[in-house]
C-alpha cells in the first residue's frame, strides 16, 4: 500500500522538523500530537474509500501499517502528559516520579506477555480474528475500550499493538530521560579543561550527535573506553553548545526511514568534493592542503 507508506513517510519528515525546532518536551509533545492526528484523519479518509484485494491485505493493514501511526499518537500523548506532570525537584524526587512510570510500562507488559510474544513472534495462527473487521470474538480478553472504536477503521486487536509499539518507544524515552539526569549531575561534578581558541558550533545540534555518536562507535577515544556522556560533555564544552538530551536525539536519529547518517554522509561528500577540487585545480584553490600533507 504505497500510498500508506508515503503518508507515513511525510508524517515522520514532520515529527523530525519538530524535534528540530522544539526543545521543550511539552511543546514538543503538542505539535507532534497535531502532526500525528492530521496524518491519521488523512489515512482514516483513505481507508473509508479503499477496497482490500484480500484479506492478507487487510490484516497487513490493520497488524503493521496502522499502528506505525496510531503508536506514535499514544507515545507523543503519554510523553505530554509525562512532562507536564514531571516535578520540578531534586534529582531524586524525578528519578522516582520517572522510574514509576517505567514501572507502570513493566505492568503492561507483564498483562499482555503473551499477545506480546504472539506480535514479536510473528505468529499469524489467529490474525483473522485479530486483525480483520469481523465481529469481536469476545473470548480473547478483548479491551473494553475496543468496542468504542470506529468497526470501519479498527480491529478488536490494532490498537493494542500500537500500545505496545508506543511503550517501547516510551521505554527507551524514560530511560533516557533517566541518563539525562545523571549526565547533568556528571556534569556539574566533572571540570572539562578548555582549550585557549574558542570554537562554537553553528551546525544543528543533531548533526553534532550524530557525530558524537559516530566518534563513539569507532572507538577513536581513549582506546575505545571513552562513554558516550565522556564524549558529548567535552564537545559540548568545547563547542560551547548545550545538546540536551542527547540520548533521546539519537533515537530520533536512528529511527529515520532514509539517510540516518545525513550529517556523516554530508561531511565525507564534501571532503572528497575539495580533494577533487585540488585535484583539477591545485594551484586555484583557497584550501590550504599543507597540513594534509604533514600529516602524510
Amino acid at each position: 500500500m504505497e500510498v500508506v507508506n508515503n503518508l507515513f513517510e511525510r508524517l515522520e519528515e514532520k515529527l523530525s522538523i519538530e524535534a528540530e525546532q522544539h526543545e521543550n518536551k511539552v511543546c514538543l509533545a503538542t505539535r507532534s500530537v497535531a502532526a500525528v492526528v492530521d496524518s491519521m484523519s488523512a489515512l482514516k479518509a483513505y481507508i473509508k474509500d479503499y477496497k482490500f484485494k484480500n484479506e492478507e491485505e487487510e490484516i497487513h493493514f490493520f497488524k503493521r501499517l496502522k499502528p506505525m501511526f496510531s503508536s506514535q499518537l499514544i507515545y507523543f500523548l503519554k510523553m505530554q502528559k509525562i512532562e507536564t506532570e514531571r516535578p520540578n525537584g531534586s534529582h531524586k524526587v524525578q528519578c522516582e516520579y520517572l522510574s514509576k512510570e517505567l514501572d507502570r510500562l513493566k505492568y503492561f507488559f507483564d498483562n499482555n506477555l503473551a499477545f506480546y510474544k504472539y506480535y514479536r513472534n510473528d505468529a499469524t495462527h489467529l490474525d483473522e480474528k485479530y486483525f480483520t473487521r469481523q465481529p469481536y470474538d469476545i473470548n480473547l480478553n478483548l479491551d473494553p475500550h475496543v468496542f468504542d472504536h470506529d468497526p470501519s477503521f479498527s480491529t478488536s486487536h490494532d490498537y493494542k499493538i500500537a500500545r505496545l509499539l508506543a511503550n517501547e518507544m516510551l521505554e527507551s524515552y524514560l530511560k533516557n530521560a533517566l541518563a539525562d539526569l545523571e549526565m547533568q549531575e556528571h556534569k556539574s561534578t566533572e571540570k572539562i579543561d578548555m582549550p585557549k581558541f574558542k570554537l562554537s558550533w553553528t551546525g544543528s545540534k543533531a548533526a553534532l550527535i550524530e557525530l558524537v555518536y559516530g566518534l563513539h562507535s569507532t572507538g577513536v577515544f581513549n582506546n575505545a573506553k571513552a562513554e558516550i556522556k565522556h564524549i558529548a560533555a567535552y564537545l559540548e564544552a568545547v563547542f560551547d553548545v548545550d545538546l540536551g538530551n542527547y540520548y533521546r536525539t539519537f533515537q530520533e536519529i536512528r529511527i529515520r526511514k532514509k539517510n540516518r547518517t545525513s550529517f556523516i554522509d554530508t561531511i565525507k561528500n564534501c571532503l572528497i568534493g575539495k580533494m577533487d577540487e585540488i585535484d583539477v585545480c591545485p594551484n586555484n584553490t583557497r584550501f590550504d592542503d599543507r597540513e594534509y600533507r604533514k600529516a602524510l
